[in-house]
């Protein structure tokens, strides 16, 4: 079976951040991933990793003003400088962590904007950040979102993702594949995966449509699970979904797949 993430900003919402941890390593995870670790200082996250021995696999660049509702802001024109700022925030924090791969989020385009002038923007700022990740050997993530949870944001479809990993032409830029996203915007997940296979560095998972654990709704995760392992898929699942109930309580879906 593949190799699973607990997502502790959706996940183990029971216990405060940091005991969110242990709580990961107590239900059998090894790694982790978040959102942004930046309401706490590297090394505290780094001592949580270490004493519940747990790998971290992804977290965001900063996103702005998160609170306010922004979404990123790699596309926005005229944030360059804050988003220049944001990618040395990131790379320090995932150099202490271990942490190799950085997702990169687009932002929210109003309506009526010059698209052309978000996507050179945003292109840009790609190129940046791969080559900033690159000295320090870390991968550069996109990751589309669909339209529905999060209208207006920049990058919906996996077919627009990989056009612009392509365009950018860093080889340290990969694409994500949230199963959950995508069926939203596209369906056909197998087929999608298969045909973007090479370029995909990081895949979640949830139950469409309601977001919860992996083992209700439209999405078949039995065979989504089973394509990876005959793809030999070898990064990891993020569990980036909300619980109904206490986490622990919805995990029979994990203790069968692991």
């Amino acid at each position: 079976m593949p190799k699973f993430a607990a997502n502790l900003t959706m996940m183990f919402n029971e216990h405060e951040f940091p005991a969110r941890f242990s709580a990961a390593a107590k239900a059998g995870f090894d790694a982790v991933e978040f959102l942004f670790p930046y309401d706490c200082t590297p090394a505290d996250v780094s001592g949580w990793l270490k004493e519940n021995k747990l790998k971290n696999v992804l977290f965001n660049l900063p996103p702005g003003d998160w609170a306010a509702g922004e979404r990123g802001i790699a596309a926005l024109p005229g944030r360059e400088e804050e988003f220049r700022a944001g990618v040395a925030k990131g790379i320090e924090y995932a150099k202490v962590l271990g942490t190799p791969q950085l997702h990169m989020m687009a932002g929210l385009v109003p309506a009526g904007a010059d698209l052309a002038l978000y996507r050179k923007t945003y292109l840009a700022n790609m190129k940046f950040a791969a080559q900033e990740l690159a000295k320090h050997r870390l991968q550069l993530l996109l990751e589309p979102i669909n339209t529905r949870d999060m209208p207006g944001y920049f990058l919906n479809t996996q077919a627009q993702a990989h056009e612009l990993c392509t365009e950018c032409g860093e080889p340290n830029v990969k694409v994500q594949m949230d199963f959950y996203h995508a069926q939203i915007m596209e369906g056909d997940l197998i087929s999608t995966f298969k045909k973007y296979f090479s370029d995909i560095g990081h895949t979640q998972i949830a139950s469409v449509p309601n977001r919860n654990e992996p083992d209700d709704g439209e999405v078949n995760y039995i065979a989504i699970f089973k394509m990876l392992d005959d793809m030999a898929y070898q990064g990891y699942v993020g569990c980036e979904y909300r619980p109904k109930g206490k986490t622990e309580d919805g995990l029979a879906w994990f203790q069968v797949a692991k």
